[in-house]
């Protein structure tokens, strides 16, 4: 079976989902990171795996519920440290992110019998996921990060290097309020909505 990954950051003020202050407050901002991890922490725990792990910046908080094993991120670049977290594992490893709470089981229930690699690139020009049936971590070393052309070279590498590639669903990460409204609205009853409704209607007030 596989590993699932996620790589996540302390939802602290100040330290995370800064691009959505203004309008929310950095509290407000920590509250809504706090949120989306917690929804996606929740769905990988529903998704059958040999093994969940938590690649976390920081320290874990009562938004982690149990059944994960937690390792701390290396320093470097986001290329580095998402190498790091596959060169930690054995076998089959699909890694996300935290800004995705509208992901599913289904999407992370993912068949390497006949595709070396799973790629799920993201609206803004990034990935939300990737999945690697034989993790190398020379497969993500050196990729700019954060760039509209990210999840592009991503893949390139990954067919440059030979392998079976299926493309995942695209989806919207988290990153502006107006990106925070549009998964919301996917997922409207879920602790990130609800957390997004209650920050909604303080900026209002």
């Amino acid at each position: 079976m596989t590993t699932l990954l996620v790589i996540a950051k302390e939802p602290r003020p100040g330290r995370v989902k800064t691009r959505l202050t203004p309008p929310f407050t950095p509290q407000e901002a920590a509250a809504l990171a706090e949120a989306a991890l917690a929804d996606t922490l929740e769905t990988v725990a529903a998704t059958p795996a040999a093994r969940r792990v938590l690649v976390l910046e920081g320290a874990p908080g009562p938004w982690l519920p149990p059944g994960f094993d937690v390792v701390p991120q290396c320093g470097g670049g986001l290329d580095a440290r998402l190498a790091h977290a596959f060169a930690a594992c054995e076998g089959p490893a699909l890694l996300i992110g935290m800004d995705t709470p509208q992901v599913t089981p289904a999407l992370l229930t993912v068949d390497f019998t006949a595709y070396d690699a799973f790629f799920g690139p993201a609206l803004d020009g990034g990935f939300w996921a990737l999945g690697l049936a034989e993790p190398d971590p020379g497969l993500l070393r050196g990729v700019p990060m954060s760039t509209p052309r990210t999840g592009a070279v991503q893949r390139e590498r990954l067919v440059a290097a030979g392998l079976r590639v299926r493309d995942l669903p695209a989806l919207r990460d988290v990153d502006t309020a107006a990106d925070a409204a549009e998964v919301a609205a996917l997922v409207p009853h879920g602790r990130f909505a609800e957390r997004l409704a209650r920050c909604t209607a303080a900026v209002r007030r």
